[in-house]
């Protein structure tokens, strides 16, 4: 197979997420090379769900598949659309749910698998992640995958690590999403890269890209509310690229932290 340099953005958080990746990803693509692009949906749409026009706005703006989590069914007008465009939703929703979590697409002659699953804790229902990941990445591999890429959308550390554990060597890559806060720990381990959760891109001045409001009152007062993508605020894409050789092993990476005041921070990752 020939070369491939991919990147996968984590959870792109309303307005704010949408409008920083229109802005610089097609930057991004032309001075890193990037040949594919996997971005995380499931709060792109005033912070719950994808709407048609804003599936429509990211897919134009580069993004090639978009991988869901625990709110894709938030925005009911999503279903058709499983039909329609390269979204996913975590695989191990039960069979009965629309769509499905794995996708397989032709990159510069190369065939890209993607796999989106879901954790336990603190998340639906799901079937076991673990048991899923396992049998999707081999079924990808009889259909063929010369690179698989993982987003892996889960609340608990642990379990994302215990992902790389199992899938290192079998995968190109995996990344964690949901949790919004982006961890220190991008590595390449077994020609796997690899990070506990890429972070967020959009708001970075609140409270996981949410207006502090309605968190703050929950956090005095125990009453609920519902959150709110803020209009204005300062803004961040986070954006992980992995290259990766002949044999669709993963032989650098880097994050690429872009700013809305025109920083841009990248840091390599480094090999286990």
């Amino acid at each position: 197979m020939k070369k491939l340099t991919v990147a996968m953005i984590g959870d792109v958080v309303g307005r704010p997420g949408r409008s920083m990746i229109k802005q610089h990803l097609p930057r991004l693509k032309k001075e890193h090379g990037i040949d594919f692009v996997v971005a995380n949906y499931e709060n792109a749409s005033h912070g719950f769900g994808l709407t048609a026009k804003n599936a429509d706005e990211l897919l134009a703006a580069g993004v090639d598949v978009m991988t869901g989590g625990n709110h894709s069914f938030d925005k009911k007008e999503i279903i058709p659309l499983f039909e329609k465009l390269p979204l996913l939703r975590p695989h191990n929703y039960p069979e009965a749910m629309p769509g499905k979590g794995t996708g397989m697409y032709e990159v510069n002659g190369v065939k890209v698998g993607v796999l989106n699953v879901m954790g336990y804790y603190a998340m639906p229902m799901v079937d076991n992640p673990f048991i899923c990941a396992q049998k999707s990445v081999e079924a990808l591999r009889r259909e063929g995958a010369e690179v698989i890429l993982v987003d892996m959308h889960a609340e608990a550390t642990s379990e994302k690590r215990a992902l790389l554990m199992m899938l290192r060597g079998h995968v190109s890559a995996i990344i964690g999403t949901h949790t919004h806060v982006a961890t220190d720990d991008l590595q390449i381990d077994g020609g796997t890269g690899y990070v506990t959760d890429l972070g967020l891109s959009g708001c970075r001045d609140n409270v996981i890209g949410m207006d502090p409001k309605i968190p703050l009152q929950r956090f005095l007062t125990g009453l609920p509310g519902h959150f709110n993508v803020p209009e204005k605020c300062k803004k961040i894409l986070q954006t992980a690229v992995f290259e990766l050789d002949e044999k669709g092993r993963c032989v650098s990476a880097k994050k690429i932290k872009t700013f809305d005041d025109g920083r841009e921070i990248i840091t390599d990752a480094w090999e286990v």
